[in-house]
């Protein structure tokens, strides 16, 4: 059976334009919010979501249906976020203007979301949000490439296999990757988090 998303692309690359605005209008919340984990800016993620669709775009009569579409997608965002990086040097983003950037918690959020302060008492909601800030801060401190494999596993579900496809890698690498980024987190997150 074929990925759904790979018949849309076929169809635009045989020249049906609706068919990239249905792949469009189905990523384009996941790759902006990729973006926005990897460079913590929500302004520039929606920027550089905007130049990955124009790849795709761009790329559609080089489009070889290899794996899922999904994981080309998420390939073409990788290698823009780490270039992105590379072009700025990972400037640092100051404790308040992260705050200020991330969304409230909405239903159905994701780990990593701010708690919206109406649902729980104010004094817990804060708590809860500075500890979400520090993590979004250590998370930003790993490495490009253990950064980028910890989002497209815990933030996008991408199975390992699915993430050294993306990142042109093993997925022994990928294990690796994610072991130290989780064994740096812990360390610098120590103080926060409860052993059981």
């Amino acid at each position: 059976m074929i990925d759904a998303d790979v018949d849309l692309m076929l169809k635009f690359q045989a020249g049906d334009v609706s068919a990239f605005e249905q792949l469009m209008h189905k990523h384009q919340k996941s790759v902006i919010n990729t973006i926005y984990r990897f460079i913590g800016n929500r302004a520039e993620a929606e920027e550089l979501a905007q130049e990955v669709f124009l790849k795709v775009y761009n790329s559609a009569q080089k489009y070889k249906p290899k794996a899922k579409f999904s994981t080309w997608l998420y390939k073409i965002v990788t290698n823009l976020c780490l270039n992105e990086l590379r072009r700025r040097r990972l400037e640092t983003v100051p404790l308040d203007d992260l705050a200020e950037e991330i969304p409230p918690l909405s239903k159905g959020g994701k780990r990593g979301d701010f708690i919206d302060a109406g649902q729980i008492p104010p004094d817990i909601a804060l708590e809860k949000n500075e500890l979400v800030a520090l993590i979004k801060k250590a998370v930003e401190s790993l490495p490009e490439k253990q950064r980028m494999a910890l989002i497209l596993r815990e933030y996008d579900g991408l199975s390992y296999k699915e993430i050294a496809e993306v990142m042109g890698c093993s997925v022994a690498s990928v294990q690796s990757r994610l072991q130290r980024a989780k064994a740096t987190l812990k360390e610098k997150l120590a103080f926060y988090v409860k052993e059981d």
